[in-house]
């Protein structure tokens, strides 16, 4: 067996696979993020994910810190538009360390105001550094403008002003109302037992009060393709072209991944890396991308260029979203794309912190995690017609912004 799950009384789901190896992965999965904001909290998520390595009714900041560094190990946590997520790593050893620590951070930091001063400026400098990257701000304003209106079409960092607002009130009232036991997943990857793994979680995490979810999301509302131009004073014209996908529970989803990997993977053979870049040396920054929802789910393509080429750009960009939509892939091309597609998901299996942080957010969202063998195999059972039709879908009427 692969995965092995388990549920604990109040709710929590865990799921931990065996494998050799001397290092243990674990995180705490929590189906909350930016898109369960209300209107008033923009940035709450985000900022609730900083304050949670402020303090504990056990630890002060500096020993929530220092726990597992001093182990040789590490603490992290992300937040995203649907989750965040507490992780760390350490020696098999000191896989009970880590364990308690993130469930010491998820269920009993104290929020302290004097510490949460102090780590607004911190935010405030993240969110400054992103406003000075234009290749990392126009894909959120892009998202924004592709979901105005609903909960997935605000910034994750928030404004300043906004930020200023929050306290240890703030983020406990949040908590409590989307930080609940059923929208939770202990997942763990290390050289120890399944059962080793669930006596852990179950003497961490069993006693925390069962919650559940009193709300649900909204879907968001259709909207009608725009083309926008911002005028950035940018050294080079940054460039997004995108529509919305399909979310992460469609049976689109597989094939639009695939897609989107041959129109701009990472691979230097991926279709706008050879045409903008190596047959015309029109971009250096050429990439496609997609991400689901959910219910929904975002595609992009992003190039920059110099100010004179990206008129160019856009003309070939245009030309093989064209060519996916009404030629389908010969069998030794789709044959080759296959392959390639899943030797990349093979590598990045290799990647344990990345195979236990997928696992936990399918368990969350699917209540179920198919084996890599089961994934290879709906890969290899797509067609090039399914991708015609999948293009179809989505690579028209699509929308563009442009800083330049």
């Amino acid at each position: 067996m692969e995965f092995y799950t388990y549920k604990l009384p109040n709710g929590i789901r865990g799921i931990h696979r065996q494998v050799k190896g001397s290092v243990a992965h674990c995180a705490l999965v929590i189906g909350a993020g930016s898109r369960d904001e209300h209107p008033d909290q923009y940035g709450l998520a985000h900022f609730t994910e900083h304050a949670f390595f402020k303090g504990t009714e056990h630890r002060r900041a500096w020993q929530v810190n220092c726990r597992l560094e001093n182990l040789g190990g590490e603490l992290n946590a992300f937040t995203t538009k649907e989750d965040t997520t507490l992780h760390a790593t350490t020696l098999k050893g000191d896989f009970a360390k880590a364990a308690e620590l993130i469930a010491d951070i998820a269920f009993r930091s104290t929020f302290p105001d004097r510490e949460l001063e102090r780590e607004k400026e911190v935010i405030v400098d993240e969110i400054n550094t992103y406003k000075d990257s234009p290749a990392d701000m126009i894909y959120d304003t892009f998202e924004d403008m592709l979901f105005e209106g609903s909960e997935l079409g605000h910034n994750i960092l928030g404004r300043k002003a906004s930020l200023m607002r929050y306290d240890g009130d703030a983020i406990r009232a949040f908590t409590a109302r989307t930080h609940t036991t059923d929208q939770m997943v202990f997942s763990s990857i290390g050289n120890f037992s399944a059962r080793t793994a669930e006596a852990v979680a179950g003497r961490y995490f069993a006693d925390r009060t069962a919650t559940v979810r009193g709300f649900e999301r909204t879907v968001p509302a259709a909207y009608a393709p725009f083309e926008k131009t911002v005028v950035k004073h940018t050294h080079q014209t940054h460039c997004i072209i995108g529509n919305r996908a399909c979310g992460i529970a469609e049976e689109q989803r597989l094939p639009l991944a695939l897609l989107t990997n041959i129109l701009g993977g990472p691979c230097a053979n991926s279709l706008l890396n050879v045409v903008l870049r190596e047959k015309n040396g029109l971009s250096y920054n050429i990439e496609a991308s997609y991400t689901p929802y959910g219910d929904t789910g975002i595609v992009a393509i992003y190039f920059s260029s110099d100010h004179s080429n990206a008129e160019q750009c856009i003309g070939l960009i245009e030309g093989q979203l064209q060519k996916l939509r009404t030629v389908p892939l010969t069998a030794r091309q789709l044959s080759m794309a296959k392959k390639q597609f899943i030797a990349q998901l093979a590598i990045s299996s290799e990647s344990n912190e990345s195979y236990m942080l997928g696992a936990g957010k399918s368990l969350l969202i699917h209540d179920d995690v198919d084996t890599m063998e089961q994934v290879y195999a709906k890969v290899r059972d797509l067609t090039a017609v399914q991708l015609t039709e999948v293009a179809e879908t989505v690579f028209s009427n699509m929308s563009r912004l442009i800083y330049k």
